[in-house]
C-alpha cells in the first residue's frame, strides 16, 4: 500500500467505518485513531494526488500518494469521506446572467446539475491559473472553471465581461 506516516517509512494502515459513520484508522502499531478525516493536499491543482489521513485533533497520520494505489475498500472508504466534506461543483456552461453590473444572478449548468447563483462582486471571481477560475457566490459556495478554454464561446462572452 502506498501510505506512509513519515516521508521514507511505509505503513500499512487499515481503514473502517464505525457505526457512528466516523472513519476509524488502525495503524501497522495496533493504534485505533478515530473520527480520522481525510483531506486532499492539492484540491484544484491535482485532485487525483496527496491525501492524508488527519485525527481528530489535526495531526497527519498516514500520508497517500494516489488513491488508485489502495485497495478498493480502502480507496472507497476514502472517496465517500471526500465526496462528503467537499463540495465545488464544476462550472460546465454559462446559459445567462441577469446584469453586467454586480450583484448579478448566474444561470449556469455545472457537473451537479442546472443553478443560480449570485455573484457579490468581481473580486469573488479569483483566476487560479491561465484558464482556471474559482468563483465564490453570495452564500459562499465556491464553483470550479478548470478549463476556461473548454467553455462555449457564450459562456467564455459573459465571463470575459467580469475578467
Amino acid at each position: 500500500m502506498s501510505a506512509h506516516s513519515n516521508p521514507g517509512t511505509r505503513s500499512a494502515i487499515r481503514l473502517s467505518r464505525a457505526p457512528s459513520g466516523r472513519l476509524v484508522l488502525t495503524d501497522d502499531d495496533g493504534t485505533v485513531h478515530d473520527g480520522v478525516v481525510a483531506v486532499r493536499a492539492f484540491p484544484i491543482g491535482a485532485p487525483d494526488e496527496g491525501f492524508s489521513l488527519l485525527s481528530a485533533d489535526g495531526h497527519e497520520l498516514a500520508w497517500i500518494d494516489r488513491l488508485q494505489d489502495l485497495d478498493p475498500q480502502t480507496r472507497a472508504l476514502i472517496d465517500e469521506e471526500l465526496a462528503s466534506r467537499e463540495f465545488m461543483p464544476q462550472i460546465l456552461k454559462l446559459s445567462q446572467v441577469s446584469s453586467f453590473a454586480t450583484p448579478s444572478t448566474w444561470s449556469i449548468e455545472t457537473d451537479r446539475g442546472e443553478t443560480t447563483l449570485v455573484l457579490a462582486g468581481e473580486e469573488d471571481i479569483r483566476r487560479l491559473s491561465q484558464g482556471t477560475l474559482l468563483i465564490e457566490d453570495i452564500h459562499g459556495i465556491f464553483y470550479l472553471v478548470r478549463d476556461l478554454h473548454a467553455l462555449d464561446r457564450t459562456s467564455r462572452k459573459l465571463l470575459d465581461r467580469f475578467l
